[in-house]
């Protein structure tokens, strides 16, 4: 969970052009990119927090291959969020600073949680924990490329 906290570290450094938009780059400002990020930071990791690892069964899932052991990353424009992770309502300071502080809050004893700690995900199936940071990473980078594109 090591690199996710240094994402993490690398959202919050744009916090303060969270109003920055691009609209050639993505409809969705730079808040808009790190809301999302964080919560699905946030809502993964309590999923996993909420799974039970003796009901964890691996199943071979090609796009869960291909993403996340070959590509190595996911392409713009092509799924959208989930309603669960996707911001709503304004995005300013005051929320993006709550947002930064329950990721980093939730993110604590990640570390302990047991190997097949597991959350469903939509598109790649049921990722256990170590499938689960890879994706994060993935994840988290994806959104950080977009606020580069941005504010480029």
């Amino acid at each position: 969970m090591q690199n996710v906290h240094l994402l993490v570290n690398q959202l919050e450094s744009n916090f303060l052009r969270f109003e920055t938009t691009n609209h050639s780059v993505s409809v969705g400002s730079v808040g808009w990119h790190i809301e999302h990020s964080l919560k699905t930071i946030d809502q993964i990791i309590t999923a996993c927090k909420n799974s039970n690892p003796s009901e964890y069964q691996w199943h071979f899932n090609f796009k869960r291959f291909l993403f996340l052991s070959i590509a190595k990353k996911f392409p713009r424009g092509k799924v959208r969020a989930p309603k669960i992770v996707r911001p709503e309502g304004e995005i300013n300071q005051k929320t993006l600073a709550v947002s930064f502080s329950k990721v980093k809050e939730n993110m604590k004893n990640w570390e302990s949680l047991d190997k097949n700690t597991h959350f469903p995900h939509p598109f790649f199936g049921i990722l256990n924990k170590k499938e689960t940071e890879i994706f994060l990473v993935l994840h988290t980078k994806h959104h950080l490329m977009i606020i580069n594109d941005i504010l480029a």
